[in-house]
């Protein structure tokens, strides 16, 4: 049971920064055009007012990296960073427990994205689909044999 739950670990980790990414670049997409009920119960925020406007870009370029799959890490660790101080400098003053100060989105994204920097994008990430293709490539185009020789290689590597 271990041995499966392992070799199925990468596409766990992939769904996961897929949620996590997607639901992130929502709350900046919310904020910044009004989408999805818009920010604070509609509308938008005011652009480069300070933290809101600067956080939604953060949630919104962060959110859609992290997605993709693509600078991962980078963009997992100025996303959490981002949520860590909106929780302490937001909603931390208001109560000390999450759930008393409305701030359980903002702890919950900042656990999850600073997992992700530490995990890496998992299956399904364009840094993994990059970092194959250019491998592929210079193999095949080093290799006497090609590209054949290349697809052989990289299934048994």
């Amino acid at each position: 049971m271990t041995e499966t739950l392992n070799k199925a670990q990468p596409y766990a980790i992939g769904a996961f920064r897929i949620v996590v990414g997607l639901l992130f670049a929502c709350h900046g997409a919310a904020s910044l055009f009004g989408v999805l009920g818009g920010a604070a119960g509609g509308g938008t925020i005011d652009a480069g007012t300070w933290p809101g406007w600067y956080a939604a870009v953060i949630q919104l370029v962060g959110g859609s990296l992290v997605l993709l799959g693509l600078g991962t890490r980078a963009a997992a660790l100025v996303a959490s960073g981002s949520m860590a101080y909106a929780y302490f400098k937001v909603h931390q003053p208001e109560d000390l427990w999450p759930m008393l100060n409305g701030g359980e989105s903002a702890a919950m994204f900042c656990w999850a994205l600073l997992l992700l920097v530490f995990t890496g994008s998992g299956a399904f990430g364009l840094d993994r689909f990059l970092v194959t293709y250019s491998r592929n490539r210079g193999t095949a185009e080093s290799h006497p044999e090609g590209e054949e020789a290349t697809r052989r290689n990289t299934v048994t590597a």
